[in-house]
């Protein structure tokens, strides 16, 4: 498949995505999620509702905003995803970007650490990679820290 056939299907998809998002709305209104321009659908922002009973929720003023990123072979390979501002969380970088399997590229883990199941795969889309990321919000997994400071923290002040 040739570039241009690829910037094509993934433009297809994202475009019946982004219909489904609007059409169905996200599992108890906990984000929202589209195109920042109707001149290019592979940027889009996200507005996530912080987890109830965790210091993400909404009683602690809970909306984080996150840029994501499409590649032109979407999707076969999957999104990059950053939240903006930074989010202090074990599973995000200090710049923002979202560390979480599910957005790790297809195939076998060269580390060993994560199955092949756990990570991309074309069937994965918008609304699930950002309903993992809420649940990695209200439990992070400190095996795969990508804030080692705030996986330190996270651990001394769980009890």
């Amino acid at each position: 498949m040739n570039k241009k056939s690829q910037s094509a299907t993934a433009l297809r998809r994202l475009m019946t995505e982004y219909k489904q998002l609007t059409t169905n709305g996200s599992p108890d209104s906990m984000f929202t999620a589209g195109p920042v321009s109707e001149d290019n659908f592979f940027e889009w922002e996200a507005l996530i509702h912080g987890p109830k009973d965790t210091p993400y929720s909404d009683k602690e003023g809970g909306v984080f905003v996150a840029k994501l990123e499409f590649p032109s072979d979407y999707p076969l390979n999957p999104f990059k995803m950053k939240f903006d501002p930074p989010l202090l969380h074990p599973n995000v970088y200090a710049d923002g970007n979202v560390c979480i399997s599910i957005l790790h590229s297809p195939g076998d883990d060269p580390n060993m650490y994560e199955l092949a199941s756990e990570r991309w795969s074309p069937v994965q889309s918008v609304e699930k990679v950002l309903l993992s990321v809420i649940s990695m919000l209200a439990e992070p997994n400190l095996e795969s820290g990508a804030n080692v400071d705030c996986c330190k923290l996270y651990r001394e002040n769980k009890a």
